[in-house]
């Protein structure tokens, strides 16, 4: 196995996890990966030798991510039809509440907001990292970052409970 090969397969876990928070969907993040890993190959003599590679596959997935969205935006939502159901086993409860009142409330940042959350909370990057992903300046990083758990803090605590409706 050729060293590209390995310093690429060690961060597919990492970019997995962040490709499956950006989307919240195993088949498309999983092709979102396939997509960021494609790109690095064809174009590993354009990466610099002395960068951060995690920086740089995050930047790829970053950028893919957007000009998917953008793309979307253009030509509408896609449905896949043939989206298929697997049993999982039942969660317990008031966990699935929290989780699902945590992920919609990711929902509601800006994409700005939601990268650089996951960048740093979840994938544990580094301020300079996550600036090098962006393409801002640490010092931005650290404002937008501030606003951006400043704004989920309160979208949490502003949370209306779930009501019940009665049914006859």
């Amino acid at each position: 196995m050729s060293t590209m090969a390995m310093r690429l397969e060690a961060e597919i876990p990492a970019l997995r996890r962040y490709a499956f928070a950006l989307l919240r969907d195993h088949n498309r993040a999983d092709d979102l990966v396939q997509d960021c890993l494609e790109r690095a190959i064809s174009r590993w003599y354009l990466r610099r030798t002395d960068g951060d590679l995690r920086a740089w596959l995050f930047t790829i997935m970053r950028n893919l991510h957007i000009s998917a969205g953008r793309q979307s935006q253009r030509r509408g939502p896609h449905h896949d039809l043939d989206t298929v159901m697997l049993p999982g086993s039942p969660a317990d409860q008031d966990h699935g509440i929290a989780v699902r009142d945590i992920l919609e409330a990711l929902d509601r940042l800006s994409d700005d907001q939601k990268s650089l959350l996951l960048l740093v909370g979840v994938e544990d990057l580094s301020y300079e990292q996550a600036a090098a992903v962006i393409g801002v300046p640490v010092g931005t990083v650290m404002s937008r970052l501030s606003r951006a758990r400043q704004k989920f803090r309160s979208i949490l605590d502003n949370k209306t409970p779930v009501t019940l409706r009665r049914v006859k």
